[in-house]
Parts: C-alpha cells; sequence; structure tokens
C-alpha cells in the first residue's frame, strides 16, 4: 500500500483489511487497528502512556531500538484521535 493510514491509537499502519478495527455492527474500521479497537470499542482501557509502554517491545520486536521507539512514540501518540488533545 503505498499511503497506509495509521491506527488513531497506538499509531501502527493499517496496511490491509485485516488489520482494521471493527464498529459495532461488524463493519471494518480505517480509524483504528484491530488490536486497539473492536466491536466498537477499545480492546483496553488505558492511558497514553500505558500504551506506550504496550507498543514499545512490539516495536523492538520490530527491529527498533527500545530509545527510539519510545522516543517516536512519545512525540506521535498525542497527535492521534484517541489521545488529541488529553
Amino acid at each position: 500500500m503505498m499511503n497506509p493510514t495509521f491506527c488513531q491509537s497506538c499509531g501502527m499502519p493499517i496496511t490491509e483489511d485485516p488489520l482494521k478495527g471493527t464498529e459495532k455492527d461488524g463493519a471494518l474500521t480505517s480509524e483504528f487497528c484491530t488490536y486497539c479497537y473492536q466491536k466498537g470499542a477499545f480492546t483496553q482501557n488505558v492511558t497514553m502512556e500505558e500504551m506506550i509502554e504496550v507498543c514499545v517491545p512490539h516495536m523492538v520486536d520490530s527491529g527498533m531500538a527500545a530509545s527510539e521507539a519510545r522516543a517516536l512514540l512519545e512525540n506521535t501518540l498525542p497527535n492521534l484521535a484517541r489521545w488529541h488533545g488529553k
């Protein structure tokens, strides 16, 4: 995908339908990924800081340094819809 959308909760690229979250009626949404949003609700009741702690290990597993992952998330998440203005 040339222009992936990004989950507005965790920032993960949503590159294909199986990664899309679902609304209450089962419809796919491009706004949130399946790990963050299912059946019209967030899968975890976490703060932005807790979300960063959840995401860093996954980014490290993908080859990113923990400090780089944390810095990226700290700069990105406040601008995403779930966290914007919080």
